[in-house]
């Protein structure tokens, strides 16, 4: 199918679908700790501003937390129907780490996400902010089960292979692989920025249309503290986080570098950090490149003229997509200095007291709205299309991994799937932005809830009972 093998396609397909799975779940990591944060803001102050966000943000994230649960759905799909060879080799590790996050993380989050998207009013203060709080917890128990199976993937330990076949041996070794720690934090951190970005990017929206209220103006606050507070964190968790990378893949990070090895590091002018190139594959060399003496050597080695393998010493087959890996690097580390940018920004428009009238200020933070997805995204195929040509690092090729299906039949769900994800993922993220849309309500937590002790029951159909209006009757712009 247009030249691809059934090999390029499952690829494709697969990061297709997680793609998505990985949008909508970093979104609801966020948020889940936002609204904890919020409401228990609003316990020990009384501020109802917290309560009103709490509010306006639960509904969002109630949209989120389903789809990132529709589209982890398809992920054992793709695991046993496209990937079954791999399945069979490492399922052994791969399954219990996943069933592990199903039995604690999801059932944590089931049992608790009925009270505290529905328990307003209807339960004490208290037990719905335990609730709040521990499908917060939930989350990140989540993140922890799915990155010790990836980063096992990346770096696997505590393992025998016998019969062909993976088999545990050291199940703290597993999970606790050399890069998973790194992963983790790198990972959860960056979620925190992507909603931040996202709460802040929504409250200068409102700020840009005249939509000026104490609601709008303390998420937006509380955003650009987040950028200048985090950011400056998640560069010194990525340095770190590519110094274990090198240790355990430097192929990766010579793609990532655009570094083939010989004449660049030659006669101790250490290693140059190239910005800019376009690293030719055949000809093993990056073409057009803009680079800076020793800064490659600074950071990767912390020395004037340490150098690192260059792909030149992997052979040919060993080696990643070193364009793809080249260039997703430099768009997550390219939106990672926007982010400090943005956090020192608005600080400098704070000093000035300008932080919600700065209307080119408004328009940068809400450009960056996106940012943080894209960084994630294009950290995640720097990372994924990094360990290529393996599947587990250094036990299984992803040839090998892959079913024995045909390009026709590939090809044909890649379409399917397509088609299906717009239009459902679309449907949902439409209805997400015209909640953003409507902007937190005042008082809307003072408001009169059905059921519950001495009240009326709540409506037989959940749908004909929600009295949400989402048309937008509050603009307020006037032409501005």
């Amino acid at each position: 199918m247009f030249g691809l093998e059934a090999l390029d396609l499952a690829r494709i397909q697969f990061a297709f679908t997680i793609s998505f799975h990985i949008i909508f779940p970093a979104i609801t990591i966020g948020l889940a700790s936002y609204l904890a944060v919020l409401e228990g803001l609003w316990l020990k102050s009384g501020n109802t501003v917290y309560r009103d966000l709490y509010h306006f943000w639960s509904k969002i994230f109630a949209v989120n937390f389903g789809m990132g649960v529709v589209s982890g759905l398809v992920m054992a799909y793709q695991f046993g129907t496209n990937w079954s060879f791999f399945s069979e080799f490492a399922g052994s590790i791969t399954g219990p780490l996943l069933a592990y996050e199903v039995l604690t993380a999801f059932f944590l989050e089931a049992g608790f996400l009925g009270v505290m998207l529905f328990g307003w009013n209807r339960v004490g203060p208290g037990l719905h902010f335990f609730s709040t709080v521990v499908v917060a917890i939930g989350t990140l128990i989540s993140t922890f089960w799915i990155l010790a199976s990836n980063s096992w993937m990346q770096t696997p330990q505590g393992h025998e292979i016998i019969n062909g076949q993976v088999v545990p041996v050291d199940w703290l070794a597993v999970i606790f692989n050399p890069s998973f720690p790194y992963r983790l934090i790198h990972m959860s951190v960056a979620a925190f920025l992507a909603t931040a970005l996202f709460v802040g990017a929504s409250a200068a929206w409102h700020l840009l249309r005249g939509r000026d209220n104490p609601a709008v103006r303390k998420m937006f606050s509380m955003a650009m503290w987040m950028m200048v507070l985090v950011a400056p964190v998640q560069a010194v968790i990525g340095d770190f986080h590519g110094l274990n990378t090198l240790e355990h893949q430097p192929a990766k990070v010579a793609a990532m570098e655009g570094h083939w090895g010989g004449e660049e590091a030659a006669d101790g002018e250490g290693l140059p950090l190239i910005l800019f190139g376009w690293p030719d594959m055949e000809e093993e060399r990056t073409r057009f490149a803009v680079s800076v003496p020793h800064l490659g050597s600074l950071i990767l080695t912390h020395s004037w003229d340490g150098t690192i393998p260059g792909l030149k010493e992997f052979a040919p087959e060993d080696r990643p997509n070193v364009p793809i890996v080249f260039w997703s690097f430099r768009i997550m580390v390219g939106l990672g200095m926007l982010m400090i940018l943005l956090g020192g920004l608005s600080l400098m428009q704070r000093w000035r007291g300008r932080l919600y009238d700065s209307r080119w200020f408004l328009r940068f933070a809400l450009l960056m709205g996106p940012a943080g997805l894209i960084a994630i995204l294009a950290g995640w195929y720097t990372t994924e299309v990094g360990r290529q040509p393996w599947v587990v690092y250094g036990l299984m090729r992803t040839e090998d991994a892959v079913s024995t299906h045909s390009a026709t039949t590939l090809g044909v769900s890649l379409a399917l799937f397509v088609v299906v994800y717009l239009f459902v993922f679309g449907a949902g993220v439409a209805y997400t932005l015209r909640l953003v849309r409507k902007g937190p309500q005042l008082e809307e937590g003072t408001r009169e809830t059905s059921g519950g002790p001495g009240r009326p029951r709540h409506a037989m159909r959940p749908l004909s009972a929600v009295e949400e209006d989402l048309d937008d009757d509050q603009d307020t712009d006037g032409g501005r």
